[in-house]
């Protein structure tokens, strides 16, 4: 059954205040006229006109009649007319309204989920970069977009923690990742450092912090000194601690990951010489990554899934589009990415919101 976003979702978009005052001045036979420009310009991408629409109406109104109609929406700013004579298009005030207060969200049939799961889960244990590609990779290959997944690397969790003695004063730290990811780091050792000592110092972080965030396992020695002290010598703490920096100098030097998948289904939409600009404007918005990634990073801060319409951002302010994301959390309700879909700004809606919203949550069990 379909029931309004605001039931389903958590985090509606920027203007959902002024959507709720604009939809308490529509009658039932605006709200019916708007509804149906809408839905013909997100199936088809035309314009919907008095005569057409006098055609489909649930009740009786002459042209005459919806021309006036039509007229008071435009006065709303929620409707245009693209050139003389033409019908009329929703503006992205008119789209903010209708995602804000009049879109229906389906949920996915069992089928739909199943599909989902196994484009997703396919291939058992991964590196977690490879599930988020193909996280990707599924949104765009089913909403036809632009699939993208911004992935937090700043809080790793450890997997294991090896030292290797490479010189009488220099050792390799060894860090491996639970998403499967390798790294070294060079440090220097105090003479009189034994090969004993460097497996007591391993077998000590891998015992009590493994599967611990950097910060996490920061906390964990903190709470953990007077028993560290008491367990280890002088020399074997000091390298637990070298080992922990290591760790953190790790963090600072992985920036989050951007992935977008399918940006030539975008080309699909194209028909006319206008939407080609519109389309080069959207690639060369994805191409700056610094722009994506901070539009990305502040859906972070809300819940469910939020929806940004053409140049209700600037990022997208030229081209047009629209994106829908919802951040995916670990196992400890901590938001650790986001992901969803770029397209025009008549995707499906309606589709999209419940597809992005499963596959966060799918997303956030598989990386546990």
């Amino acid at each position: 059954m379909a029931r309004d976003r605001s039931e389903t979702q958590g985090e509606r978009g920027p203007a959902e205040g002024g959507s709720a005052s604009t939809l308490a001045r529509l009658d039932r036979r605006s709200r019916e006229i708007f509804r149906r420009i809408v839905d013909t310009y997100l199936e088809t991408g035309e314009p919907l006109g008095s005569r057409n629409l006098a055609r489909i109406l649930p009740m009786a109104l002459s042209p005459a009649s919806i021309r006036n109609v039509m007229a008071d929406l435009e006065y709303l700013g929620l409707i245009y007319s693209p050139h003389t004579s033409a019908g009329r298009l929703p503006t992205e005030s008119g789209l903010r309204l209708f995602v804000d207060a009049m879109l229906e969200v389906g949920d996915l049939t069992t089928e739909e989920r199943r599909d989902i799961e196994t484009r997703v889960a396919a291939g058992g244990q991964r590196p977690v970069d490879d599930l988020l590609a193909d996280a990707s990779r599924m949104l765009s290959g089913l909403s036809r977009g632009a699939g993208v997944v911004l992935a937090s690397k700043s809080d790793q969790r450890l997997k294991q923690v090896e030292f290797l003695r490479l010189e009488p004063n220099r050792a390799l730290v060894v860090l491996v990742g639970e998403d499967g990811s390798v790294e070294n780091r060079l440090i220097d050792i105090e003479p009189g450092t034994t090969p004993s000592t460097l497996v007591e110092a391993a077998n000590y972080i891998n015992a009590h912090l493994r599967g611990r965030s950097l910060s996490e396992a920061r906390s964990e020695l903190q709470l953990r000194q007077e028993s560290m002290r008491a367990e280890l010598d002088q020399l074997t703490a000091r390298l637990v601690d070298q080992g922990l920096a290591s760790w953190a100098s790790v963090g600072g030097n992985r920036p989050e990951t951007l992935i977008v998948r399918g940006q030539a289904n975008l080309l699909d939409d194209v028909r006319a010489a206008e939407d080609l600009e519109r389309i080069r404007l959207l690639f060369d918005d994805i191409e700056t990554q610094r722009e994506l990634i901070g539009l990305l990073g502040s859906a972070e801060e809300g819940e469910g899934v939020r929806i940004f319409i053409g140049s209700e951002n600037k990022l997208f302010s030229l081209s047009g589009s629209s994106l829908v994301v919802s951040p995916y959390r670990d196992s400890e309700s901590r938001v650790v990415g986001v992901l969803g879909v770029i397209g025009p700004t008549r995707l499906n809606y309606a589709r999209i919101v419940p597809m992005v919203d499963y596959t966060a949550k799918l997303v956030g069990r598989l990386i546990r």
